[in-house]
């Protein structure tokens, strides 16, 4: 288990335009495995263009107190990159004309940022429908000064959207580090005990799950009975629902099928498993992405790989909804990863 990101080990995939060289290379380049335009086009396609927008998600920095094996955002103690207060009113500014029913808070640890607690108690007065915190749960238990956040989680009827890769301590450890089971066990039951997984609470708390090695995940549906009944027996947890996410090609996941020679093999299993009906639904089609410094993307997956939105509006600051509905969103071989089997968002299965 790395104790860096790969940009404090100064690696090579911690450059963006680096990653997408493979993205576009290997299988791709020679024809073996199609590009992802040329699968739209081959099922009718063509292009993506965003729907009315429904989702905004800001990142509130990279920093981290975990450094998981399979993390996109390539996150960690090391990344300094925090959202400004500057910035937070500039999303604040924007949640309160947008035409968004949901916000989506997350990182790297978003409550990691000093200006966190200020951000959901001014946002929450937008009135937005779906006000999402996206935890890694061990925050909850890295410091005594986390350890009211259910509570204030609960002030703010905040949904809680936590990252748990198993239901057992040897999947998640060997996933997310040594002792990250325990310490998710703990802060589940703190949000239990603070109302959140509940029936008639109305306080949400939902997992992710995403698998540990270099295949897809199974049944969302199956997963989820298999995760409550496991949780419930063992430990006494609740909860709501389970999103499984599928990893995509991007960081310290990309790192990993390269080092362990997995990358062609997943990114043939990715390509054969492409579902037509899911493009009709990925998160880039009705979400926008805002970077910690304010820079717009058509997803969270696209921020990781510096894909800033097609539009002349490229920025918070100067946030118009018309001009960026009139946009073209950008593709690259990663978007496999959320067109496979059931599709794949932020939000679990599309289809």
């Amino acid at each position: 288990m790395a104790t860096k990101s790969l940009k404090a080990q100064e690696k090579d995939l911690a450059n963006t335009q680096y990653q997408l060289k493979i993205l576009d290379g290997g299988p791709f380049a020679s024809g073996e495995l199609p590009r992802f335009r040329e699968k739209l086009r081959e099922t009718g396609q063509n292009t993506l263009r965003p729907k009315p927008l429904e989702i905004l998600q800001i990142n509130l920095g990279y920093m981290c107190n975990q450094v998981c094996a399979h993390c996109h955002v390539d996150a960690g103690p090391d990344r300094k990159e925090i959202m400004t207060r500057e910035t937070m009113e500039q999303c604040l500014e924007v949640i309160r004309r947008t035409g968004a029913h949901t916000l989506d808070l997350t990182g790297g640890a978003p409550e990691m940022n000093p200006d966190f607690r200020w951000f959901v108690a001014e946002a929450s007065k937008a009135g937005i429908a779906d006000f999402i915190v996206r935890s890694n749960l061990t925050i909850i238990r890295a410091n005594k000064k986390y350890y009211d956040l259910p509570e204030f989680f609960a002030r703010y009827n905040v949904h809680v959207v936590s990252s748990l890769p198993h239901y057992t301590r040897g999947k998640t450890d060997r996933q997310r580090g040594s002792g990250v089971f325990d310490q998710s066990i703990e802060a589940l039951r703190s949000l239990n005990e603070a109302g959140y997984g509940k029936a008639g609470s109305g306080l949400k708390l939902d997992l992710v799950y995403n698998p540990s090695g270099a295949f897809l995940p199974a049944d969302q549906q199956a997963m989820e009975k298999d995760f409550k009944k496991a949780l419930a027996s063992d430990f006494g947890i609740v909860f709501n629902n389970l999103f499984a996410i599928t990893n995509l090609p991007i960081a310290r996941f990309l790192d990993y099928l390269i080092a362990s020679e997995n990358y062609e093999d997943y990114m043939t299993a990715l390509v054969d498993a492409y579902n037509p009906a899911a493009v009709e639904n990925v998160m880039c089609r009705n979400t926008l992405s805002v970077s910690w410094d304010g820079w717009l993307y058509d997803c969270d997956f696209n921020q990781m790989l510096g894909l800033k939105v097609a539009s002349k509006v490229k920025h918070i600051a100067d946030y118009n909804e018309a001009v960026l509905q009139d946009r073209e969103i950008l593709i690259s071989q990663h978007c496999y990863g959320c067109t496979a089997g059931a599709g794949s968002s932020c939000q679990g299965s599309v289809t």
